[in-house]
């Protein structure tokens, strides 16, 4: 007989004894790479994932974020799109109608750095990329309808790219402004915030410098509060923080100082309450009012400081236990509720990015002003008492809540309160206004590189700044460009594409030089998507209509704060424009973990990358795809080890032996009927544990479910059992197939198809359960005391005679009728009765 509580089973220890060779000869040897390559051309040829509108059956939209040119897909790749296809498969078999597209990030820097290096054209080094990537992605048997297929670098798609500019550039969305920007000089080009990681380039990790260009943006903060909204989004918790964090939205006041001289200085804080603590102004030193505001003996200095500030990140500016540093203007403001004197600062650790670029310092309650002040030997003024505080000097900042003090009339409220009080009192007497200010910054779009979608935009002496006509879409990329590592971006030593004609005037006129940040390229790309041929417009909206938003996007989770928010943004912009009617574009978003190797993140530098065609050719693709998804959780990632994906290969093995070795079978005469019935018990359990897992992405647990069933099996052909070739054994054997089909899709259609079974397991039903079998088995057992029922216990089949005895003991009638008693005996008669003895 066979029980749900089977031995525990480890891959790389092997299942001795659960399964050997009958006498009816051995199958043939699992050759998986000759299987799978067969079954790939055979799909390919039938175009077995390729899906469009013209069905009944409820749509699911599953996308992976699609990938960066990079020529070789690592096993990063692998982990990202194995287990995303294994749940697509999945959906499909539940009768959805599944699109999975793929395409092609094929724009940035990598591909013209190699250009430099190599001497070769973006274009074809990107291309001859696309091609590699097309076959290994074939090779890992990932379902996609490659008839979507797409590549950003195209006209065919920039072209759609640059008409989004132009949109948004009409709606006031993109415009271009002088700004600092960051900028890397390895790269040589420009990098939005997010592009900048603890202060150096996240792609080259080079340190970034500031710079002052004329860029183009895109105004996503007119979207900040509605990208702070996640109803309907099912999202991991820490995405949205991520975002919120990041969106930064503070609730304040802007409260106007004015100089001695009588010009006005608004400065933004939280923290109305503390404002008679004011002891100076800090301005950033970007800020526009610098130099007006400095006076001439101070103005070497301040100058001087300027220059030191140009080089720093705004990480090390705001870099905990770095020492204040700063300059006095000569300049002073007058504090507009008390109207004592306070002199004006630049200090590098206020950010022209944040509020209005100037703050007030009160260094009783703030830190980093407590150290500027300590520094500067600036008055420290306590007006929220702390704790116990009986007038004494602070050693440190207190940020806390309290009573206000030394306030005038507003000591003895709470710091809450007076928050409102103070606001309100501003308000009343003009001196500033509430409201709301956000960390967010506009979107960089600029890049001062040659591959990229050119910025469909024309500058001309007589008419000034004039957009592309949409009928001269797209602006192509010119070939004759010359790279030269000066910063500027290549295009303006292009003869064939700098000069052109001014649309409004038709005189001469230049073209803009900037390419478009490739965030902007994948902003979009999910819609294309939705109908990629379409020649005469970005797309269909009947097919946007029908399949928007994605209902499960799946990527890694450092794309948070960029293609993500991006991605959002846009969409909601496209609604407000009239193309779109979703206000999302993910309803669902995974972000899976990494795999590591040896502990470490995968790097050429410690020599522990793994090259998973190494292991394709030899063991197969399904042998890859089960051990990624067999490593652990999937969102939290795990270590690869080669000893495991050997385990895996043995398991499939076994799975392989087991179908072929059996299935010509003709069940016995006289079989036993209980171990049928226990066959289908597991078998619907097993089916049950699966759809739960793989519906929640625990393919680690579904895999073992799937190897309990299988070893269950084997052990029953081992032991002669007689139960192989009955209706039980063969729905077991094929559900396991179904349940293996998602994960194993090679190995599932070749065993399918062996059984006579009819083409594709791909196309079959996922198997359903009985409710009825799942549900564990009960048995009643009487209770009885000195031979006189006292109760019943029912109690699942199989429980121990220790446990119902401890349970009959502690039920309220047994424990009545035991009360002062002495207990003698318990005996228990397995399944029937329990009977508790009192007395000598």
């Amino acid at each position: 007989m066979i029980t749900d509580k089977l031995p525990a089973f480890h891959p790389c220890l092997g299942v001795k004894g659960l399964f050997r060779e009958v006498s009816r000869g051995v199958a043939e040897r699992y050759n998986a790479p000759e299987i799978e390559r067969k079954w790939q051309l055979q799909w390919e040829a039938d175009e077995l994932y390729r899906v469009d509108t013209a069905t009944d059956r409820p749509k699911w939209y599953a996308l992976d974020m699609f990938p960066y040119t990079s020529g070789d897909l690592h096993i990063g790749h692998w982990y990202n799109y194995a287990p995303s296809d294994a749940h697509a498969r999945y959906k499909r078999m539940r009768g959805f109608a599944v699109m999975k597209p793929i395409g092609f990030d094929a724009f940035g820097l990598p591909a013209e750095n190699a250009a430099i290096r190599n001497g070769i054209p973006p274009a074809l080094y990107t291309m001859r990329n696309i091609h590699r990537m097309r076959e290994q992605f074939r090779s890992t048997g990932v379902g996609f309808d490659w008839s979507r297929e797409l590549a950003t670098c195209l006209p065919s798609y920039y072209r759609w790219t640059q008409w989004l500019f132009l949109q948004f550039y009409k709606a006031g969305l993109a415009y271009r402004a002088l700004a600092p920007a960051n900028w890397c000089p390895s790269c040589q080009t420009v990098l939005a915030n997010e592009q900048v990681v603890e202060g150096r380039c996240e792609r080259c990790e080079s340190a970034v410098t500031k710079r002052y260009l004329n860029q183009w943006f895109f105004q996503i903060t007119r979207y900040a509060d509605e990208l702070l909204n996640f109803d309907g989004l099912d999202w991991p918790e820490r995405v949205r923080v991520m975002q919120t964090n990041w969106i930064g939205r503070s609730e304040g006041v802007e409260i106007v100082f004015r100089t001695e001289g009588g010009s006005e200085l608004p400065v933004f804080t939280t923290r109305p309450d503390t404002i008679f603590g004011v002891t100076f102004l800090a301005l950033a030193p970007e800020h526009p009012r610098v130099p007006e505001l400095t006076t001439s003996e101070h103005q070497q200095e301040v100058q001087a400081y300027i220059e030191t500030t140009r080089g720093e990140t705004e990480i090390e500016r705001q870099a905990i236990g770095r020492e204040k540093t700063g300059v006095f203007t000569g300049t002073w403001a007058i504090n507009p509720l008390t109207g004592q004197r306070v002199p004006i600062w630049v200090a590098d650790y206020v950010l022209p990015t944040y509020g209005t670029g100037a703050v007030m310092g009160v260094p009783a309650h703030d830190e980093r002003d407590f150290e500027f002040a300590a520094r500067f030997g600036l008055p420290v003024r306590v007006v929220i008492a702390p704790p116990n505080w009986q007038g004494q000097t602070l050693e440190s900042a207190y940020a806390g809540e309290g009573t206000i003090v030394n306030s005038g009339q507003f000591d003895g409220l709470t710091s809450p309160r007076a928050r409102e009080v103070i606001s309100a009192y501003i308000e009343q007497h003009h001196l500033g206004t509430r409201c709301v200010r956000y960390r967010l910054r506009d979107w960089l779009v600029s890049r001062q590189r040659y591959w990229g979608a050119p910025i469909p935009i024309i500058y001309c002496d007589r008419c000034g700044i004039q957009a592309v006509p949409e009928e001269q879409l797209p602006v192509r990329l010119p070939l004759d460009v010359e790279f030269r590592p000066t910063g500027e971006s290549p295009l303006r030593l292009s003869k064939t594409f700098l000069p052109t004609t001014c649309p409004a005037c038709g005189g001469p006129a230049t073209r803009e030089t900037d390419t478009m940040d490739t965030f902007v390229d994948s902003a979009w790309y999910f819609l294309r998507f939705c109908s990629p041929h379409e020649s005469a417009r970005p797309f269909d909206p009947e097919q946007v209509a029908f399949w928007m938003p994605v209902d499960q996007y799946i990527g890694g989770i450092e794309h948070a704060t960029m293609h993500l928010l991006y991605a959002r943004f846009v969409t909601k912009a496209l609604r407000d424009l009239g193309y779109v009617k979703v206000d999302e574009p993910f309803r669902r978003l995974f972000t899976q973990g990494l795999v590591l190797s040896g502990g470490f993140k995968m790097s050429k530098s410690r020599g522990n990358v793994v090259n998973p065609d190494d292991f394709v050719k030899t063991l197969g693709a399904d042998t890859v795809r089960a051990y990624l998804m067999f490593l652990g959780p999937w969102d939290q990632g795990g270590d690869w080890n080669d000893r495991g994906i050997m385990g895996i290969h043995r398991f499939l093995s076994r799975v392989w032996r087991l179908v072929l070795d059996t299935h010509e079978r003709d069940a016995p005469a006289g079989s036993a009927p209980e171990i049928e019935q226990e066959i289908r018990r597991l078998t619907h359990r097993t089916i049950k544990r699966a759809t739960e897992d793989i519906e929640r992405f625990r393919f680690n647990t579904m895999i073992a479910g799937l190897m309990e069933l299988t070893n269950a099996l084997a052990r029953l052909v081992s032991e002669s059992s007689g139960v192989v070739g009955t209706p039980s054994w063969k729905e077991a054997v094929r559900s396991l197939l179904l349940l293996l089909a998602p994960v194993t899709p090679h190995l599932a259609e070749e065993l399918w198809s062996r059984l006579g079974l009819p083409y594709s397991i791909h196309q079959q039903s996922w198997p359903g359960y009985d409710e009825s079998l799942i549900a564990e088995p009960m048995m009643t057992i009487v209770v009885q005391v000195n031979g006189k029922m006292r109760d019943r216990l029912v109690v699942p089949a199989g429980t121990s005679g220790a446990e119902i005895e401890a349970l009959a003991l502690d039920r309220a009638r047994v424990r009545r009728a035991i009360t002062g008693a002495t207990i003698s005996n318990i005996v228990y008669v397995p399944n029937r009765l329990v009977n508790i003895i009192t007395g000598p």
